[in-house]
């Protein structure tokens, strides 16, 4: 039982690693993802024929302001974890303050579902039409880091002592 504390914050750690990584991968390089952000609000690589093309957004200012949003997103995913992943592992022993920290770390794991489902799957698949585009179709990346987030969430919270609250 002593190993379960201690693999939910390397879990939360390696979350906290994963979003920065990305997060740093899109700020210094930051035309690469751009261009995919752009390319999906643009909904210029959509069937031909499209009769939802009234959806795209042809603005520069809003294409920039949509993937600083999704970088100031990983950032705060980023850091949640980080923070949530060092309490784990500093209040491994203690019931209470554990528990306290799985609400955080399930608040980090959230934020990350909300992005990846959210943003990029319902956002970015659905409303503008990504699932369509065989250039900018990010939707099995997107499912997957999804799920990888959701097996986190439900591990953070299976095999915590009941605390009982006044």
């Amino acid at each position: 039982m002593f190993m379960i504390p201690i693999t939910k914050s390397l879990l939360m750690l390696t979350t906290s690693l994963y979003f920065f990584l990305v997060a740093i991968g899109n700020i210094f390089d930051y035309d690469s993802n751009f261009q995919f952000v752009k390319h999906v609000l643009l909904m210029d690589t959509t069937f031909p024929g499209n009769k939802m093309l009234w959806r795209a957004i042809n603005i520069p200012l809003i294409h920039h302001a949509f993937y600083f949003l999704i970088i100031v997103w990983e950032l705060t995913a980023a850091g949640l974890s980080l923070v949530s992943g060092i309490r784990l592992f500093k209040y491994r022993k203690n019931d209470i303050l554990f528990h306290k920290s799985v609400e955080l770390a399930s608040l980090s794991c959230t934020i990350g579902m909300l992005l990846w489902f959210g943003a990029f799957m319902t956002i970015g698949g659905e409303w503008f039409l990504m699932w369509q585009s065989n250039s900018w179709n990010g939707l099995s990346a997107a499912a997957r880091i999804f799920l990888v987030q959701g097996i986190i969430l439900l591990y953070l919270n299976c095999n915590l002592t009941p605390i009982k609250r006044p």
